[in-house]
Formats: C-alpha cells, structure tokens, sequence
C-alpha cells in the first residue's frame, strides 16, 4: 500500500462571492493562482472579487487529487470520476478517498464514514459576509429535507478562523451590561423596537436566572431583525445622521457608519450594537459554534469547519434571508468569546502552533519555519491537508519527496510520518481531525 506512505498534491476550488476582495488584492486569489498554475483555465480575470479558496471534499466545491498519466493508467482502481485540465489530470478527492477508505485511518473511518469530517478553507473579506449562524446536526437535518437547494446538507457547522491578516469578526452578543449601556446611548433602537422591549431588558437582573435573560436578549433581537424595511430605513437614516455630527466616535460607532455605507437600509447594521466586534491579529483565531451569531466583516484568515455550507443568514447580505429560523436557533449566550493563540506541538522545535477547538472533527498548525531548517511533523490517527502560504521547500512521508511552494496543497494519509525542510522561509498550514479525540 504505497499511496500510505504518499503524500497527494491537490487543486482546488476558489468561490468568486461578490464580498470577496478583488483580484490580486485577496490572499485568495493568490493562492488559487498559485495552485491552479499560471496556464491554467481555471483563473478567471483579476477584476472578480475572490472570497474563498475551498480544500476538502464537500460536493459544493472539491479538490483532486493531481496524477499523473501514467499513474491514472496504473492505478488499481481506476473509474471515469477525473478531470482533465490544461497542465494536470485530476480525480475527484471524495471519489479518491472513497476507494482507498484506508487513508482516513480507522478511527475516523469508524466514526465519520468515507469522507472527510472537515472542511479547510482561505478567507478574503472586503466586506461582511452576513449576519449568520450555521445550524445544529439536528436542526441541520430538518432543514436539509424541506430546503435542499437551500441547505445542501444534513451536517451541522462548527467552525474555526485564523487571522492571517488582521481580521475583523462580529462575533456573539454582548454582555447584558454593555447591552444596557448600547440602549442608552442608541435610542434609535428603542425607535425600532418599543419601550417596553428595551425596559424588559433594561430590568432584567442576574438574579431572575440565566434563561430570563437569554429571553430578554432573543425579543430584542427578534424585534429588531423582523421589523420592516420602511420603519427600519427611517430608523438607520436617524442614525446615520446623528453618528456623522458626532466630534468623537466608538468604535462601534465608526463600524456601523461603514457597515451602512455598505448596505444601506440594512437591519444588519443596527444589530451590529448588539454584538461583539472584535479584530483579530495575524496567529490568532476564534471557534464559532453551533447556533451561535456572528459576521466576518474585513481581512484574510484561514478557516476550517466541520463539513458543511449551511448557513441561516439574517442581516448584511443580499442573498436570501431566514430571520425566524435564524431568532429561533440561536443560543443568546451574551460575552465575548475567547482568543485562541495557539500551543507549541511538541517535536517541531518551536516552530509550530496547534490552535485546537471544542470540536472534534478538526484542528489546524501553523508552522512557521526558517530558512533551512528541516522538522518531523508527529504523525496523527486521521488524514490531513497542508495548505503553503508562503517559501519554498521539500516534504517527505516515506520514499515520497514532493518539491512544496506557494499555493501548494497537499493531502496525507493518517498515520503518515511527514518531515519538511526549508530552502527559503516556510509558512505551512495543516488541518487535521482533532488529535485530543482520536
């Protein structure tokens, strides 16, 4: 069983979503170009805005894996799944690792079928990409049998971004006590709601117990994103005016004027106060779970996610909007959510950082290495893929040497012993089952 002791090259697919950066502005576009190769019919012109660069299996945007001819002829299982592109011949991931079930390694074999249970992905935001939550594995599959165009699968969402520049995210609801402070100081959203919303809010105290104020926060919420579009431009045009007179702004504040500039008349705006805004610096990163509010607002991250692409969008986006599955699934938990910065993966000398959730299905490395310098990535019960952002080097599992630069992905099966070595500076990314449940 040679392809254990391989390791694959593999292409991917980039997503042109109009909130994406343009061009040779996103790190997306960069990367694609790179893995794509520059005579490759894949690259569209440099004016489309570039939003995501796709890596794993998941039907919405596969990877194949690179063969050659003659491996494609020699292949022990060989079927009419592959693409033929200009400068590769590629065979569908998904079909690839459904014929050679082996490379996920039994653990995750057993307990996630023959797939991939993650989905690793580039990131290049100019604007938001909506006010949104990903659904539970239950509520994931309700949706799926009665709105299959619309949610494509049956998996729930859990995901991970890693700022790679700096990035900006909505992320959660504020505490209760910035809440009151927000409704003080925007009375526009006592306009938009009523009174009496905001005074049940206002009243609510830590004593009544968590859950009256998990209620307060979601008829406030509700209120607001179901108010109509007539009521909600006058309230934002009110808004909008005062903010602008104002000598010295919060940064919220500052947020919001940009977010309406964006879209305008937009409920997304104002529900904005009510969350956590936060920039992310490069090497850090935040889990967003299930059911839990957020939007990326600006910057490049690398992101990972079990594998899925639902999404219950309410706010900032022109696509179609769910506001009252998105009110009713989310959990209202109010804080701001932690940082992650990463531990060092013991072996590698330092030169990597594993940012590890709460989620089994993955985890990702950075690994940041120095010129000439080789380590040994530990080997792992699950597969993995390596995404090289930047130098030029070598990786090794076995026999097999593959040349690595700049828009190179890799896959790897489990149990693979993998050593890299630098010729120029090397930033590698690997997203992997998450090793603390295999």
């Amino acid at each position: 069983m040679a392809i254990v002791n391989s390791i694959w090259k593999l292409k991917c697919t980039a997503k042109n979503y109009d909130w994406g950066k343009i061009g040779s502005n996103a790190e997306v576009f960069r990367l694609f170009k790179a893995n794509s190769g520059e005579n490759c019919e894949l690259i569209e012109l440099n004016n489309k805005p570039y939003a995501e660069l796709w890596m794993g299996t998941h039907v919405s945007g596969s990877s194949y894996v690179v063969q050659n001819q003659s491996d494609l002829l020699n292949d022990d299982i060989n079927h009419d799944y592959g693409v033929n592109y200009e400068g590769f011949n590629g065979v569908n991931l998904k079909n690839w690792i459904n014929d050679h079930p082996f490379v996920l390694g039994e653990k995750v074999l057993e307990k996630w079928g023959c797939d991939l249970p993650f989905l690793f992905k580039v990131l290049s935001v100019a604007k938001p990409l909506s006010i949104q939550a990903h659904p539970s594995k239950d509520l994931a599959k309700k949706l799926h049998l009665k709105f299959p165009k619309v949610y494509k699968d049956e998996n729930h969402k859990p995901e991970m971004a890693l700022a790679i520049t700096k990035f900006e995210i909505l992320c959660g609801f504020v505490a209760i006590e910035d809440l009151r402070k927000t409704l003080d100081s925007v009375p526009e959203i006592s306009q938009l709601v009523g009174s009496a919303v905001v005074d049940r809010v206002a009243n609510v105290t830590p004593e009544d117990g968590e859950e009256a104020i998990k209620a307060a926060f979601k008829q406030l919420f509700t209120q607001m994103m179901s108010a109509s579009n007539n009521v909600v431009a006058k309230v934002l045009s009110q808004l909008i005016s005062r903010l602008r007179a104002k000598d010295d702004l919060t940064s919220e504040e500052k947020l919001v004027l940009r977010l309406e500039q964006q879209y305008p008349g937009d409920v997304g705006v104002l529900a904005a106060f009510l969350m956590n805004f936060m920039t992310l610096n490069p090497g850090e990163a935040v889990c967003v779970g299930a059911n839990e509010l957020h939007a990326y607002i600006s910057g490049d991250c690398i992101e990972c996610m079990a594998t899925s692409d639902n999404v219950v969008r309410a706010g900032l986006t022109s696509k179609p909007r769910d506001v009252t599955t998105l009110c009713e699934m989310l959990t209202y938990r109010q804080g701001r959510p932690e940082v992650l910065r990463g531990f060092n993966v013991e072996g590698t000398n330092g030169y990597t950082k594993r940012f590890r959730p709460p989620f089994e299905e993955f985890e990702v490395d950075h690994c940041d290495l120095p010129d000439r310098k080789t380590i040994d990535f530990p080997s792992v019960d699950g597969p993995s893929l390596f995404l090289v952002t930047q130098g030029t080097g070598t990786i090794r599992a076995g026999f097999s040497v593959e040349k690595i630069t700049v828009g190179d992905v890799l896959f790897a099966p489990a149990n693979a012993k993998l050593t890299v070595s630098s010729e120029t500076r090397l930033q590698i990314y690997r997203a992997g089952v998450n090793t603390k449940f295999l």
